[in-house]
């Protein structure tokens, strides 16, 4: 997520510092294991990890990895949230809830597999890998392309992603919320746990503003390099969202609560096997 911001604002990711935070007792294979993960991220977006800190304290109960991300533009060729302009078409690129539908498999893997079956559960666990919540590829193309303004929406979900863009652009948004993709997983288990696929943590999801011509394009580039786009409404004048649903307006709500947090309150989570081992030492 950290380069996912960094390249909303048309900069491509470069650099990376990484703090680690361990629990007392922590071995180092699991800071080793941790590293190597952060690692592999990073060289997968082109990003080297060029320094950071790393400490054991009892203030954590689990491992808590945090960082900075830097990368270059050139002058003139930043994208804030602030250039959206009335007329723009607003797009996204793959679909809501992909965290947010992995986070849900893989955290009630047998609400998952009941209602997907075996294979389907397994495929929606990793979704956060398959296609992936880096939205680095589409938003690059997107600011060479012209885009006016990019957002990256995570918690709150599209929702509150929506909401973020409309107040930091100053400009009214339409949205035909049944043009915003979802997966048929996604609905299915947000049928099943009763939650908002709209609010629901949306990493790897892009929200962009572009010129209405440039839109043919940008949604050819993304094509080509696998990525599926999506024009689901347009800036206006005015402040805030107007949702339209069917063809007629209707109430726009957003939380700042993501629905998995939500979810979490009525529903335990299940302890995965790593931590039903740690449970049992």
């Amino acid at each position: 997520m950290n380069a996912n911001d960094v390249a909303v604002m048309g900069c491509a990711p470069a650099w990376f510092q990484v703090t680690l935070l361990l629990p007392v007792g922590a071995s180092v294979e699991t800071a080793r294991r941790l590293m190597r993960d952060v690692d592999a991220a990073a060289k997968s977006v082109g990003v080297a990890v060029t320094g950071g800190h790393t400490e054991v304290t009892p203030v954590v109960q689990q491992p808590v990895v945090a960082g900075d991300m830097q990368g270059v533009a050139r002058k003139g060729e930043l994208v804030t949230a602030l250039g959206a302009q009335v007329g723009n078409l607003l797009v996204c690129s793959k679909a809501a809830a992909l965290e947010g539908t992995a986070i849900l498999a893989r955290t009630y893997p047998q609400d998952a597999a009941r209602v997907l079956g075996p294979t389907k559960a397994r495929r929606a666990a990793r979704l956060h890998r398959r296609p992936g919540i880096s939205i680095v590829p589409e938003a690059l193309l997107a600011a060479r392309m012209g885009a006016t303004a990019m957002h990256d929406p995570t918690e709150g979900g599209v929702r509150a992603g929506l909401a973020e863009l409309a107040y930091a652009s100053e400009r009214g948004l339409e949205v035909d919320l049944d043009r915003i993709p979802l997966l048929p997983e996604t609905v299915a288990l947000c049928t099943h746990f009763g939650v908002d696929p709209l609010g629901l943590i949306s990493s790897g999801m892009l929200l962009a503003t572009v010129p209405e011509e440039v839109w043919p394009s940008l949604q050819q580039a993304w094509a080509r390099s696998g990525v599926v786009g999506q024009c689901i409404g347009r800036v206006v004048a005015g402040r805030g969202v107007r949702a339209f649903q069917a063809g007629k307006r209707i109430r726009w709500y957003w939380s700042e609560q993501d629905e998995l947090a939500r979810l979490f309150e009525k529903k335990t989570p299940v302890p995965t096997r790593r931590h039903a081992a740690k449970s049992r030492q």
